[in-house]
């Protein structure tokens, strides 16, 4: 069976690559070049390509939320009063300017979107809500569901 990267550009060894830096993003190209079985130029040159071909997005640190206040997690689903595309942009431009918001689905369902949302607390949670989140542009509805216990978050892609 045909390997569906082949497809797309990508060999064994971009695979490698793309493996190892999902797994430590703070390899150095020479680690990584001994990782995958490369020279250090070429590991370079082919991680260089993989960045401008947008197979990698970036590199960022994950930090603990807890550890800076963010302990709840809260994930929202969210209605709007009409699905057309003028709606949908309107409310998508609009959740882009709310630090709070971590991720912004699009989905098919009970839902228009899914929001996964980070803060302290429950007042937290409430505050915003009032003041913010129901005031967003054409928000028929929401529903909240509160994470008890993250027991898979930011896994990496098996592929």
């Amino acid at each position: 069976m045909k390997d569906t990267f082949m497809d797309q550009n990508l060999d064994r060894t971009d695979i490698k690559i793309l493996r190892a830096l999902q797994s430590d993003g703070r390899l150095n190209n020479a680690d990584l070049a001994n990782m995958v079985n490369v020279s250090a130029a070429t590991c370079h040159r082919r991680t260089s390509r993989l960045f401008k071909e947008g197979y990698i997005k970036g590199v960022r640190a994950q930090i603990a939320p807890d550890k800076v206040d963010h302990g709840s997690m809260i994930m929202v689903g969210v209605v709007l009063d009409q699905s057309t595309p003028e709606s949908f942009a309107n409310f998508e431009e609009a959740a882009k300017k709310f630090p709070f918001i971590l991720d912004c689905h699009l989905t098919a369902g009970d839902f228009d979107y899914m929001l996964k949302i980070r803060l302290r607390n429950m007042d937290d949670y409430k505050h915003m809500h009032a003041n913010q989140l129901i005031t967003l542009p054409g928000v028929r509805q929401t529903r909240t569901f509160f994470v008890i216990k993250e027991v898979i978050d930011n896994a990496p892609l098996n592929f």
